[in-house]
């Protein structure tokens, strides 16, 4: 049975009807009892995308993510569903493995099924194309960096400034020839924390030495592995700040393999603050990010947008603050700050 039918049946009109499925309160009780008796005896399922385009709204969601397998963007989606589940909406998470060509046909893919707004993480498109996007009036939020973020809604936090506050406390505790492993992506975040791990360095009278102590490798635990072995046929450092927990994971594991104590010799500090992170031996310093804030933040934005706000208009820019966590491998002897 359709909602014509179920129309015909009850002797009321096909709008009575669509009133009962999605503003029940503006229908008289003694209708909408009648009504809703039919539609529960034929066990009738509105189909959700014809009412969507009834209504200029299909309460749907799409989300991009740069990598599924990264824990970080697992803890952000998690945020966004947070928000979107209890409005109803449906999200649909596309998983573009980092390539800005998949990323371009994910959206036309989104832009397809007409869905109510999207969230770009860490976002390769150019500015052009995701005005476009809103051109649409489709509303876009970005989370992490992009090119774009400057010209378009997004949320963000402040890695230069994590990184700032991490290599300060590896000089503070008396660390001198501080070494980095710099992921290459997220290519703009990782650059910032460059630019604060130099920023203390000099402030302190440390010289750079980026040929012998700065190494770009791959964001991944076997980058951080192949990255801090290649760095020991050369020399070991006092320290080591890696721009990701997975990186400071493999260092950890060349460190051990080459017979480095951790952190007598080497100390070792990350970025993130993945759940591995407090589990490894010894524990492992890193920068907490509030993934799941940003995500929560992001939705945020994202559905003022769709409940009102105009796309593209007066972009909002949130910027959320990471937080050091201290544990046993920096080397800080009395371990301030450290969960177990």
């Amino acid at each position: 049975m359709n909602i014509k039918q179920i129309a015909k049946a009850a002797g009321v009109s096909v709008a009575t009807v669509s009133r009962v499925l999605n503003h029940p309160e503006n229908v008289a009780p003694a209708t909408r009892e009648r009504i809703q008796k039919i539609i529960d005896e034929e066990e009738y399922t509105p189909n959700w995308f014809a009412q969507g385009l009834n209504f200029n709204r299909t309460k749907t969601t799409g989300v991009i993510v740069p990598h599924m397998m990264t824990p970080m963007y697992m803890e952000l989606v998690s945020g966004i569903e947070e928000v979107a589940r209890p409005k109803g909406f449906i999200t649909f998470l596309c998983n573009v493995e980092r390539d800005p060509k998949m990323e371009k046909e994910y959206v036309e893919q989104l832009m397809t099924r007409k869905v109510d707004g999207i969230i770009l993480m860490s976002s390769a498109l150019e500015e052009k194309y995701i005005t476009m996007i809103q051109k649409e009036k489709i509303p876009v939020v970005l989370i992490g960096e992009s090119i774009a973020a400057n010209r378009f809604n997004s949320v963000n936090v402040d890695c230069r400034a994590g990184a700032v506050e991490m290599v300060a406390h590896l000089v503070e505790v008396g660390h001198r020839i501080i070494a980095l492993l710099k992921g290459r992506d997220p290519q703009r975040e990782t650059e910032e924390m460059r630019l604060g791990y130099q920023n203390v360095l000099r402030a302190n009278g440390i010289p750079v030495d980026k040929k012998k102590w700065i190494r770009e490798v791959e964001n991944t635990i076997e980058g951080g592995y192949i990255g801090m072995k290649r760095m020991l046929t050369v020399d070991a450092p006092d320290a080591v700040f890696c721009t990701s927990d997975e990186i400071a994971y493999g260092a950890m594991e060349a460190l051990k393999d080459s017979g480095c104590m951790i952190p007598d010799d080497v100390a070792v500090a990350g970025f993130g603050n993945n759940r591995m992170s407090n589990l490894i031996d010894p524990k492992l310093t890193t920068v907490e990010l509030p993934y799941r804030k940003m995500g929560i933040y992001g939705a945020r934005v994202l559905f003022d947008l769709i409940e009102g706000e105009t796309p593209g208009k007066d972009p909002r820019h949130i910027l959320l603050q990471s937080r050091l966590r201290i544990r046993r491998s920096c080397g800080h002897q009395e371990r301030i700050g450290e969960m177990f």
